[in-house]
């Protein structure tokens, strides 16, 4: 409480209170904190950081920041506001702020030497290597995050916000989100997929607890689920005599329709809506549990200039809008 004391002049000044646009995060924010089992020393507060970042992030005391970029993203959507809030809120009630410092001075102390949050490769004043605990810190990081999500999904679903918004928020921000070429182990917050696959049992619970208080989902306050694309890791062989196959595995929830799966050509970083030359488009209605799109990549693409790559694989609805993302590994 005293860190959140020291901090909030300098948070409040950079920060406005969610008016106008931002009213839904606000009518959202109250109705969770009215179903959360609150300590007496927390005070609750929602406030909006105009800075177009995508990010959100807790004081001990209560107050909740939420950067404009994701204030934007989840718009007028109860359930997205619900989904990005819950998270936030559960790192507050499990006081996260004193494991992490707790944890973090137990490491320093083990390791003689004190631990870099971010790349421990680079050069350092202390003697003693810092890697491995910086390492095990970055580890108790990524796992207090998978606990938050799993605490927020049973939040949101008892205050009537369906559980499917959880995974359509995570996948707008990994659709907005640069790949990284591989995981580090010093990363602070876990991977998009790795949280997918984190949250089954979870999400699980959080639904029966969602159907056992709105059998009506359409009458809940977040409303009807949102429609959420789970896109596996694609799969590259060669098919024939300089043609590649890709193969797209993936499923689908609430979907009435047809989505649209477009694979990018594009040697920088490519977005949904870029219009390229190069790029291959299919809609599918993913009816079954698991739906598999395959393209077939002709001789010209298959045999393209070595600095660009069938890079980025797109899941779109019927109106453009993103609904996941995979990363294909690079062809040359």
């Amino acid at each position: 409480m005293e860190t959140a004391e020291r901090l909030r002049p300098a948070l409040m000044a950079q920060s406005v209170m969610p008016t106008g646009r931002y009213a839904t995060g606000s009518l959202v924010f109250n109705r969770l904190v009215e179903h959360a089992a609150v300590p007496a020393r927390i005070l609750w507060q929602l406030r909006i950081v105009d800075d177009g970042e995508f990010n959100a992030y807790s004081s001990p005391d209560g107050t909740i920041y939420v950067q404009s970029g994701l204030a934007k993203l989840a718009g007028a959507s109860a359930g997205l506001w619900a989904a990005l809030l819950s998270h936030e809120i559960a790192h507050v009630l499990s006081r996260d702020w004193a494991r992490r410092y707790l944890y973090q001075r137990k490491l320093e102390n083990n390791a003689g030497g004190a631990i870099v949050l971010g790349d421990p490769s680079l050069p350092s004043a202390e003697w003693a290597d810092p890697s491995k605990a910086s390492a095990e810190m970055a580890r108790f990081c990524r796992q207090m995050e998978l606990d938050a999500d799993r605490a927020g999904l049973l939040l949101m679903a008892k205050a009537g916000y369906h559980p499917d918004f959880m995974p359509a928020l995570h996948h707008l921000l990994h659709a907005a989100d640069v790949p990284h070429k591989t995981v580090s182990l010093y990363a602070m917050h876990p991977c998009w997929d790795e949280r997918d696959r984190e949250l089954n049992h979870a999400y699980v619970v959080a639904s029966i607890e969602f159907a056992r208080q709105w059998p009506e989902w359409y009458a809940s306050p977040g409303g009807n689920p949102p429609v959420v694309v789970f896109a596996e890791p694609p799969t590259v062989r060669k098919a024939a005599s300089h043609t590649l196959e890709v193969q797209v595995p993936m499923r689908c929830q609430n979907l009435a329709g047809a989505v649209e799966v477009v694979l990018h050509l594009d040697g920088g970083r490519s977005t949904a809506s870029t219009a390229s030359a190069h790029e291959l488009r299919q809609l599918t209605g993913c009816t079954s549990p698991r739906t598999t799109v395959t393209f077939l990549l002709p001789q010209e693409y298959a045999e393209h200039s070595s600095k660009s790559a069938w890079s980025d694989i797109y899941v779109l609805d019927a109106w453009g809008s993103v609904l996941a993302r995979s990363d294909l590994p690079r062809i040359h």
